[in-house]
């Protein structure tokens, strides 16, 4: 069996859009995306602020699709795609982020899945550990994702339920709809259950991921930025991971979702199994953390997995459920972004990749 590949190159904000074209080319992408099927690119949109780490950044999606259009790629068949959650809008984040002036650059198709878009139910030909238990009305999925390729967009950051969040998360936010929150209990089994189905309807997978600016503490949103200066690419979406995890200071297997996909056989979490090509990231680590919580994100695992669990389903799938929302849009937006989020925030825009932000 083929070692699974994963590029990985320092970078700078005056360099990042050639060195998007080079990691994409170090990690073999025209391999693995074929030509002559529709491409989504899959924006990854934690926050509907411009908040350091937590979302895809304009130079990402700028390189990549660049990229893509200078190897051949037509420009009709590739498209940036969006889905919501209860409590992050996609419309203002796109904006927010800078990544619809990218999209408008370039004339791609930029389509929100949830507005004019059919979903589909889809039977998974392979091994579900837990969305038929979570959706026994049967699992649904966007009709237009089906037979195309995805190309995912993460960054490099942790987050409170599964320690980081990358490739792997990432198509948490595309394939299922916006009751997309009752998985989170189970949410390791879910992103395993999720990568056998990309694998059942790609036919191709890849992953570009961001760590000019990365995310450290109770993410995917209340974290602390730091300027890293990393990019990575890979086919494997476990494999990307993996590598992620370990630069930020984890032991990739004993992160659950690595190795259930790894054991499945869905792609390489073991690091010594990977050829990492390009930086040599040996001594690499983060530092980053994994054991903090905000106060929301406190509530949510003792809903989850604490005394609390026995409520879930009352308190998070029945006409009582808004208060959850309310209560994360209250904290997030009301409390913790405007007394502490901007203040990180004008930090980062006064290094070289703010104003590069700027700048879009």
């Amino acid at each position: 069996m083929q070692r699974p590949k994963v590029a990985v190159l320092k970078t700078s904000p005056k360099t990042v859009l050639g060195d998007y074209k080079r990691l994409m080319h170090l990690a073999e992408y025209q391999k693995f995306l074929p030509k002559d099927k529709e491409t989504a690119l899959k924006i990854n949109i934690s926050w509907h602020h411009f908040y350091p780490a937590c979302s895809s950044t304009p130079w990402q999606l700028e390189g990549v699709i660049q990229t893509l259009l200078a190897d051949g790629y037509r420009r009709e068949s590739i498209y940036a795609c969006h889905n919501r959650t209860v409590v992050v809008s996609a419309k203002k984040g796109e904006r927010a982020n800078k990544h619809l002036p990218v999209v408008e650059k370039y004339g791609l198709r930029n389509i929100h899945l949830y507005e004019n878009e059919e979903w589909t139910r889809y039977e998974p030909k392979g091994k579900i550990r837990v969305l038929g238990q979570i959706f026994p009305k049967g699992i649904e999925i966007p009709k237009r994702l089906v037979g195309g390729n995805i190309l995912h967009l993460p960054t490099m950051k942790t987050h409170v339920f599964t320690t980081m969040t990358g490739a792997m998360k990432n198509a948490f936010g595309g394939l299922l709809h916006e009751k997309r929150h009752w998985t989170h209990s189970v949410i390791h089994e879910t992103l395993v259950d999720l990568l056998t189905i990309q694998r059942e309807i790609h036919p191709g997978i890849f992953a570009v991921m961001d760590g000019t600016l990365a995310g450290d503490g109770p993410g995917p949103r209340c974290m602390v930025p730091y300027v890293k200066n990393y990019i990575l690419a890979s086919a494997d979406q476990v494999a990307i991971d993996a590598v992620a995890s370990k630069m930020m200071g984890f032991e990739p297997m004993n992160l659950k979702f690595i190795r259930l996909a790894h054991e499945a056989g869905l792609g390489c979490g073991e690091i010594q199994g990977i050829d990492i090509v390009g930086e040599n990231i040996s001594g690499v680590d983060f530092h980053f953390k994994k054991s903090k919580n905000t106060l929301a994100s406190f509530g949510q695992k003792l809903i989850y997995w604490g005394p609390l669990k026995p409520l879930e389903k009352f308190l998070l799938r029945t006409v009582l459920t808004p208060w959850s929302y309310a209560a994360s849009v209250i904290f997030h937006d009301w409390i913790w972004h405007p007394f502490i989020g901007k203040q990180r925030t004008e930090m980062i825009l006064k290094t070289g990749w703010g104003e590069l932000f700027k700048s879009y």
